[in-house]
């Protein structure tokens, strides 16, 4: 094997049978089994080779226990949104789609862009976040259900009625489980209790944001506004300054704030100014909220790095 580079960046395309790796600006390739078999002969190819970065794309999951086995072998891994690679691929005119070129596409994206090696979650942390998706899943199901029913034929209402009852008391159970599993540890106990000493912030938004967000207190307030997807981007060329928009970051966190944040807008009086002033200053609802959005998160990003709870100069 032969590169134009010490430095080597390998780029996976996993599917749910396979494997495909390719090493950038190589004719290196390889398939592996996605299974525990192929997953260790994948770390032997690896470790042979040191590589600089090893870049894969979020699959639904089926990336995670590759990535698990990478990360104890120490290995540097970076997991990335499969848009920002199929925005890559289409700036380098590279539009025809098959599992090797995919893994190649990873590699140069790898190479060129350097995303940031995410650090191992815990298996704590890792059946939190499982019970945290999954209560989502459950409430996506009850909404869907809740509202079949209203067009249901009469003869079948019922059985969609005992779905939702069973749904409602899934849901039930998986707080309760959620709230026992994070009673169990010390550390999270504080952070959920620090959490929720800031009016508007519940038992959902306090397990969602330390499931879903384990670097809140690690960053500055820029960094973890990017991370959740509400610090405002630019968009302007030559003279023209176009609106700034947010976009991007992690989905479920940032619905979970918009919801404490609604909440903030009435409970917290902190925010309630802060939204109120905007709304004055003639600012649209929308952003207005956004504005809070990013307000509530600086502020609960700096109670947890202080490990302090909430007071009113918080502002």
């Amino acid at each position: 094997m032969t590169t134009k580079s010490t430095e080597i960046y390998v780029g996976i395309d996993v599917s749910k049978a396979k494997l495909d790796v390719a090493i950038w600006d190589s004719e290196v390739s390889w398939n592996f089994r996605n299974e525990a078999e192929g997953w260790q002969e994948l770390v032997k190819r690896l470790k042979t080779c040191k590589p600089t970065l090893i870049v894969m794309e979020a699959s639904g999951g089926l990336e995670q226990s590759i990535v698990a086995e990478l990360y104890l072998e120490k290995l540097p891994v970076a997991v990335v949104n499969p848009t920002r690679v199929r925005d890559f691929a289409g700036s380098t005119g590279q539009w025809a789609k098959t599992d090797k070129l995919d893994a190649r596409i990873i590699a140069h994206f790898a190479q060129a862009v350097h995303p940031k090696v995410r650090p191992l979650r815990t298996a704590e942390e890792e059946r939190l976040n499982a019970l945290v998706t999954r209560r989502r899943q459950v409430i996506q199901i009850l909404v869907a259900e809740k509202n079949r029913k209203a067009t249901t034929h009469s003869s079948l209402q019922e059985r969609v009625q005992q779905h939702i009852d069973w749904l409602e008391d899934e849901l039930l159970d998986l707080d309760r489980e959620i709230e026992h599993f994070i009673q169990e540890s010390p550390e999270w106990q504080e952070k959920a209790a620090l959490l929720r000493s800031v009016p508007g912030v519940g038992p959902v938004t306090a397990s969602t944001m330390l499931a879903e967000l384990p670097e809140l207190g690690t960053r500055n307030r820029q960094q973890i506004a990017a991370l959740v997807g509400v610090a405002p981007v630019n968009k302007d060329s030559g003279k023209k300054r176009g609106k700034r928009r947010v976009f991007g970051g992690r989905a479920a966190v940032r619905r979970a704030l918009y919801m404490a944040t609604l909440v903030a807008t009435r409970a917290n009086p902190v925010i309630r100014r802060f939204y109120e002033r905007l709304l004055a200053k003639g600012k649209e609802k929308k952003l207005a909220l956004t504005a809070c959005m990013r307000k509530l998160l600086i502020i609960l990003n700096s109670i947890i790095r202080n490990r302090q709870p909430w007071r009113l100069n918080w502002a």
